[in-house]
């Protein structure tokens, strides 16, 4: 499984696996369809909600790894 990073796009994230949905909803960002969603970077994405960044991507990757 590829390694998240702050300079993926959402759409990126969730074309690598899906499930990761669920983890966007816990921080607030539901806007997966919309169209930053596949123009932001994560880290621009993060700014905007006013979620740290760093503590996403790794979320991210440990759910990852969780799953195998």
């Amino acid at each position: 499984m590829a390694n998240i990073t702050k300079q993926m796009s959402i759409g990126d994230v969730l074309r690598l696996d899906n499930s990761t949905a669920g983890v966007f909803m816990e921080f607030g960002m539901a806007c997966l369809s919309c169209p930053y969603a596949t123009s932001e970077s994560l880290e621009q994405a993060s700014a905007a909600h006013g979620v740290d960044a760093n503590v996403l991507v790794q979320k991210l990757n440990d759910y990852l790894a969780q799953k195998g």
